[in-house]
């Protein structure tokens, strides 16, 4: 049986990537584990940012692109938890947050785990959530100390307007399991999908709210959400969407990782992303982000591409 094993990683779009650096390795304190380009539009950064090994989980990635901000609505993906590991890290954050100047909420009990919402520079939703489960690795140069650092991605909350359409996709396709449901943020009904994998790193929340216009995408917004799956399980899953009469991208090769791009009914972007061969390909693992890294298909455009990106 075919089983995603939780979250590969988020891809989100800024239109300052000097800034997003700054903010997502000095404010949060993660690691710039690959600096390279979309490879759609080589015009564009793309920044993956991580733990120290570059843990499939835990990147949260950006297309620099020069959009306006996102309108706020329905059939997006509408906040991206980042887990920490205790109650104390939460109130650690809570005083980085108000000494840095970072928009944020208090401390809440959200789906039994608690929670801290905040936004970066150009209004990303985020939340830091307790969920001591999995493997850490701290990154050792990282300004935050190691016991506080964000050990990785989850839960994803996306909004939509009708639940029916994309629960059947969720469990039917995907074979999701229908966990629990809970009352999320100002009351919106909230359904938890758990995936094969350990605590807030394997679930896809979606709130339902019929209320709300589409989003239109834009800065501070999210591309599309990337599930784990096995290395050998790609084949498999590029049938199942095949069999399923899901129209997809078909098999994309990103070389440090292989892609399934898909919508769901309300309109976001999937993608199933296999766990390796890792972002240590081409790079030495400690030398990882220091350098522009290019697949071998874009290597031979190297100055050209070079010459097009602003200094980080």
């Amino acid at each position: 049986m075919l089983q995603l094993r939780g979250i590969h990683h988020l891809t989100a779009i800024t239109a300052d990537a000097p800034r997003n650096h700054a903010f997502y390795t000095t404010t949060l304190g993660l690691r710039l584990v690959k600096k390279t380009v979309n490879q759609d539009d080589v015009s564009a950064y793309h920044l993956f940012y991580a733990d120290a090994i570059a843990s499939p989980g835990t990147d949260i990635t950006f297309f620099d692109w020069p959009v306006e901000p996102e309108r706020r609505g329905a059939r997006s993906i509408t906040r991206t938890g980042l887990r920490v590991a205790t109650p104390e890290a939460l109130e650690w954050w809570l005083g980085r947050f108000n000494a840095l100047g970072v928009t944020h909420a208090a401390i809440v009990e959200r789906d039994g785990r608690p929670t801290l919402d905040f936004e970066d520079f150009e209004g990303q939703r985020l939340c830091l959530v307790v969920d001591p489960g999995g493997e850490a690795h701290a990154w050792e140069k990282s300004p935050v100390p190691a016991e506080h650092q964000i050990r990785g991605l989850g839960p994803i909350t996306m909004t939509v307007t009708d639940l029916a359409s994309t629960e059947r996709v969720l469990t039917e396709v995907l074979d999701m399991t229908a966990a629990r449901h809970y009352a999320g943020a100002d009351g919106v009904p909230t359904h938890v999908f758990a995936m094969d994998g350990e605590g807030a790193g394997a679930e896809l929340h979606v709130a339902v709210d019929a209320s709300l216009p589409a989003a239109r995408q834009g800065a501070g917004g999210v591309h599309h959400v990337a599930f784990r799956t096995p290395d050998a399980d790609y084949e498999a899953w590029a049938e199942r969407l095949r069999q399923m009469r899901m129209p997809s991208s078909g098999p994309v090769d990103r070389f440090w990782f292989r892609s399934l791009y898909f919508r769901e009914p309300n309109g976001v972007l999937f993608e199933i992303a296999t766990e390796g061969p890792g972002f240590a390909t081409d790079e030495p693992l400690e030398r990882l982000g220091e350098t522009l890294s290019l697949p071998p298909f874009l290597e031979g455009r190297r100055a050209t591409i070079e010459a097009g990106l602003k200094p980080l």
